[in-house]
């Protein structure tokens, strides 16, 4: 499986909306599952099991 490449757009207590950045689909996820200091407009790359600041 290739890298996902998200956008958060939206934090709301423990948990971040992302967007994906090609298909636009949206991602509810707990703020723990995170890299520290992620904030809104933050990119992030995933890849099984983790998301890292790109």
């Amino acid at each position: 499986m290739e890298p996902k490449n998200y956008t958060v757009v939206k934090i709301d207590g423990e948990y971040a909306t992302l967007r994906d950045d090609i298909s636009g689909e949206e991602l509810f996820i707990a703020m723990a599952l995170l890299p520290a200091n992620v904030d809104i407009g933050t990119r992030l790359s995933y890849e099984f099991p983790d998301f890292t600041v790109i």
